[in-house]
């Protein structure tokens, strides 16, 4: 899965975030006239001052930047709404890549926390970065969620987002009070998850420290406790809690959960495009020289290292992640877009699902929904919806369809995971006091 390093590899255009990348180069031009390293080779005795002086016009000149960005979105935000304008907003030209926005973002605001805590502002030779903004952007959004609405649900990643990658979440997690307290608030709980397994003992061994958790807790009412479900292979199995089951959760049938769309996916449909990818992941196989061997599964495919202890290079999985998808899109049904799929990097390996993580969000969206009929009509929308996960680069990376469906935060492990949503819990905390 993406680590730190991977975050921050941007070599390839597919591994590029337009919105991040433009912001990135505008707030290059006040670093270079306002963040120059003039301060150090001057007199000793006028150094604190005019480094003190420097910092606080870099801050303001950064701070500007993000309120015109701030303006920026709220005009896009116009633009998506209003179905009669047919014109793009300003944003749109300048970043064609660029999404629909579900909430406002104070982007000014979020800077200014950030620059309090990394002191963004304060260096000389380096610039601010894409870790930077994505964490500025990360802080607007949670504090949009928080602020112009109420947060309804929460959905995360398992790898890199819960716990490490190809690890488990083990009671001594401090992911695990963090997601116990979301409970508490009546906040919903989605962990969605490409792992795609049938049964509930393979989840329980990822999650057991937290189904653990929740089932001896003395202060989560049954209701609260049913507030968790687990989406695997990204849009595929639903497991709910379930504390009389030994495992703590119970398949779902697919008959309860599926959504009308959903519903309409054919089983030939599906079958003929896991068999093109599956022939064509075997042709990377041979070409790549791959030290790998196919699985195929229920609603996937994909391909995995022959041992343990051997790690496919990540230049040979990005080239077979694009091969597959482009193989897929030009094949038949995948012309014909009756089924949808997500090819991703996994880190170790590389599968193609059955629909995506933009489906799996929906159906808890949709589940929670249903199973309150005094809660909100019809759906939990998007603005109340909150997506955590560590994959947002636009291909091979299956957290960013999720953005289509719900407002989204992008971490780079388990420790920034528990910084966000710590972080979360103070403007909640705000807001209800």
């Amino acid at each position: 899965m993406t680590t730190r390093y991977r975050v921050e590899y941007a070599l390839k255009t597919h591994r590029r975030d337009q919105f991040i990348e433009w912001t990135k180069a505008l707030l290059a031009v006040p670093f270079v006239l306002y963040s120059q390293p003039h301060g150090v080779f001057e007199d000793p005795d006028s150094s604190v001052d005019t480094l003190s002086q420097t910092r606080e016009e870099a801050h303001r000149r950064y701070s500007e930047i993000f309120r015109d960005i701030e303006a920026m979105i709220d005009d896009h935000i116009a633009h998506q709404n209003n179905a009669e304008n047919p014109f793009p907003s300003k944003l749109k030209l300048l970043v064609p890549g660029i999404g629909p926005f579900f909430t406002r973002l104070p982007l000014e605001a979020a800077f200014k926390f950030q620059d309090n805590k990394r002191h963004i502002s304060s260096r000389r030779f380096v610039s601010p970065s894409f870790n930077d903004i994505r964490l500025i952007l990360n802080s607007a959004q949670i504090m949009a969620v928080t602020t112009y609405g109420t947060l309804q649900l929460a959905t995360f990643d398992g790898d890199v987002t819960l716990y490490d990658d190809g690890q488990s979440l083990e009671p001594t997690s401090p992911v695990i009070p963090r997601l116990l307290d979301l409970l508490r608030k009546n906040v919903k709980i989605g962990i969605v998850t490409a792992a795609g397994y049938t049964t509930a003992d393979r989840y329980y061994a990822r999650l057991h420290g937290l189904l653990d958790a929740m089932a001896n807790s003395a202060d989560l009412t049954p209701s609260q406790k049913q507030s968790l479900v687990v989406m695997g292979g990204e849009a595929n199995y639903l497991f709910e809690f379930d504390s009389s089951s030994p495992d703590l959760l119970t398949l779902v049938p697919r008959s309860r959960w599926l959504t009308p769309e959903m519903d309409k996916w054919e089983d030939k449909d599906i079958t003929d495009l896991l068999d093109v990818a599956e022939s064509t992941l075997g042709d990377c196989i041979k070409t790549l020289n791959l030290p790998a061997t196919l699985m195929r599964k229920d609603r996937a495919v994909g391909i995995i290292p022959v041992s343990p202890e051997i790690r496919i290079p990540r230049e040979s999985l990005e080239e077979t992640v694009l091969l597959v998808q482009k193989a897929l899109e030009l094949s038949p049904v995948g012309r014909s877009r009756r089924v949808p799929f997500c090819a991703f990097n996994g880190g170790r390996d590389v599968f193609v699902d059955i629909g995506d993580k933009s489906w799996g969000v929906t159906v808890c969206q949709r589940w929670f929904s249903q199973k309150e009929p005094s809660g909100p009509q019809g759906i939990i929308k998007a603005e109340n919806t909150l997506h955590v996960g560590d994959q947002f680069l636009s291909a091979g990376a299956n957290d960013f369809r999720a953005r289509s469906v719900g407002t989204t935060a992008w971490i780079a492990s388990p420790a920034e995971t528990v910084e966000l949503l710590d972080e979360l819990a103070e403007l909640m905390g705000k807001k209800m006091s």
